[in-house]
């Protein structure tokens, strides 16, 4: 029972700081990108022209313009990639924090206004056929809203796959990728 009840307060907290406190503000996206909808900012699909880094520490930088402080505190941001070489099909594209290709694949917003993709590969992960894309889910968006509700949890809405999460933010694919 005991354990029910902080299920239950912990879920309800949950739901509580993602959802208070927000004021809606309007975001301007990157030059040239057709990638927002309402309530919803993207990223296109691109790819890292040069790593930075050394064996088992590579990043690249990308600027995000959408990821205003507003966002990043109180809203969520999601990150996906495909990269070329995935053993699955011409398809997978992985929400981040992921493993493939024998290393591990993140991001982190160390800055407002700038994205950074992470590999701990020993040798450098260059190839010109990865893609990345980012979306920034402000708190009070109503998609995040009804997201909240099948992904419970941070963890879970974290690894929504890009399908579900290209249907439920309407998310419009302007290039095609495949091996």
């Amino acid at each position: 029972m005991k354990t029910k009840i902080s299920t239950f307060y912990l879920l309800l907290t949950f739901t509580v700081i993602t959802f208070t406190g927000c004021a809606k503000e309007e975001i301007q996206g990157p030059a040239g990108a057709d990638g927002q909808n309402a309530d919803v900012y993207y990223s296109e699909w691109f790819s890292p022209t040069a790593w930075s880094g050394t064996a088992g520490d590579w990043y690249f930088d990308a600027s995000a313009p959408d990821l205003n402080q507003s966002v990043v505190e109180n809203g969520v941001v999601l990150a996906y990639v495909w990269l070329s070489g995935d053993l699955y099909n011409s398809a997978t594209v992985r929400p981040l924090p992921a493993y493939a290709l024998g290393a591990n694949w993140s991001f982190l917003v160390h800055q407002y206004g700038s994205i950074e993709f992470t590999c701990d590969m020993s040798t450098q992960p260059f190839n010109a056929g990865d893609k990345f894309r980012f979306i920034a889910i402000p708190g009070t968006s109503t998609a995040l809203k009804t997201a909240s509700i099948k992904y419970n949890t941070k963890s879970k809405l974290l690894n929504m796959p890009y399908s579900e999460a290209s249907k439920l933010f309407n998310i419009k694919d302007s290039v095609q990728i495949s091996k």
